[in-house]
């Protein structure tokens, strides 16, 4: 397990789905375990306590490394999109390896509050992925009300995009 300043993580991208996920807090660690279950990824990843803002840092940082490789492996496709519904949230997430870490998102929670959180906190949390993966992200909502199905959406959606990005070529 490859750890990343205050955290330990280990991604298999051919894997079967499941997550062993503690980050310090729950929303993320559910948001995570969905990424992981639609990418296919086996993932552990522990992230030492401290401040929200310090565990999804150090949360999104280390997941990013440890899929800079896969997704510039020889034969991978190296981009991707996936829109994926959650009840009435449908997201749509596009990505490139491109070397150039950059999110570009339509989605504003700061508002919003899920698990006693701001959700403001999966801006930073994407945001720390892009610059660990050195890939562009774009998140679209289409659709959505509720906080936690949008979160859902989005989550699931990366997944699934992150799956297809690493996989090999027909």
């Amino acid at each position: 397990m490859a750890t990343a300043g205050r955290s330990a993580v280990r991604v298999v991208v051919n894997g079967a789905g499941s997550a062993n996920v503690s980050t310090g807090l729950p929303v993320l660690d559910h948001l995570l375990g969905l990424l992981a279950e639609h990418a296919n990824f086996d993932l552990t990843l522990e992230v030492e306590p401290g401040g929200i803002e310090t565990e999804v840092a150090a949360a999104g940082r280390a997941l990013g490394q440890q899929l800079y490789e896969p997704l510039r492996a020889d034969g991978a496709r190296h981009h991707a999109s996936a829109v994926v519904p959650a009840d009435e949230a449908l997201a749509h997430v596009a990505l490139e390896a491109s070397g150039r870490p950059l999110v570009v998102s339509n989605v504003d929670l700061t508002e919003a509050r899920i698990g006693g959180l701001g959700s403001d906190f999966v801006a930073s949390f994407l945001n720390e992925l892009a610059e660990g993966a050195g890939i562009t992200l774009h998140v679209r909502l289409m659709s959505g009300d509720d906080t936690r199905h949008v979160l859902d959406s989005i989550f699931k959606a990366l997944g699934v995009a992150l799956a297809q990005a690493c996989r090999p070529r027909r």
